[in-house]
């Protein structure tokens, strides 16, 4: 079954990105293992914008899911995370729509130094639920035309876009945003994939 698990919206300030918004729906997950999910996908998605050019739209794989990014010229960026099942077209169309609607409802000087908190815009627990269908996406194909003149870049793994010599469990290691049990989720279930894993 496909399954569309979190939307974010985040500002690239340099090298760092900010978030801004962000919804998930984990319900997949058992209840002991969504705190420890929530906040690794958070991690991956921050890593993935910071590591993804303006005007660059990318399909990464990490483990059972897909994190599918876009970040704009001007530095807004949305993330879709789903399973592999999840059309990577209908992802980056609804990242597009969501942006859109982000810009018409938050103003770009509040951009900068927003966090959750201070920044007004519900719906993406919306957009969550409607497209955890794929097929409610139809109305959207008319954004298509952009997604058509856009190549979306496909990385097999997180490791691709980390910079050269970079590796994912240095940066969980040292992570300071990841808590204990996060880094310990990650690391089992890295044992747990390596027989199978999807690279």
């Amino acid at each position: 079954m496909v399954k569309l698990f979190a939307l974010s919206v985040f500002f690239k300030a340099a090298s760092e990105a900010r978030i801004l918004k962000t919804a998930s729906d984990l319900q997949s997950f058992s209840f002991f293992q969504r705190g420890t999910v929530n906040e690794f996908m958070t991690f991956a998605s921050k890593t993935i914008v910071e590591r993804t050019q303006s005007a660059l739209r990318q399909s990464v794989k990490q483990d059972a899911y897909m994190c599918h990014v876009y970040v704009r010229a001007d530095n807004l960026a949305g993330v879709l995370i789903a399973d592999h099942e999840y059309p990577h077209r209908v992802a980056h169309t609804l990242i597009t729509k969501i942006l859109d609607d982000f810009t018409a409802k938050v103003s770009a000087d509040q951009w900068p130094n927003g966090t959750e908190a201070t920044i007004s815009f519900d719906l993406l627990p919306a957009f969550l639920a409607k497209y955890q269908n794929p097929v409610e996406a139809d109305p959207l194909t008319k954004m298509q035309n952009d997604l058509d003149e856009t190549t979306i870049i496909l990385k097999n793994t997180i490791e691709a876009v980390l910079e050269r010599g970079e590796k994912l469990d240095d940066m969980v290691n040292k992570s300071e945003k990841l808590s204990i049990q996060s880094k310990a989720f990650y690391k089992t279930a890295k044992k747990t994939n390596s027989c199978c894993s999807f690279t």
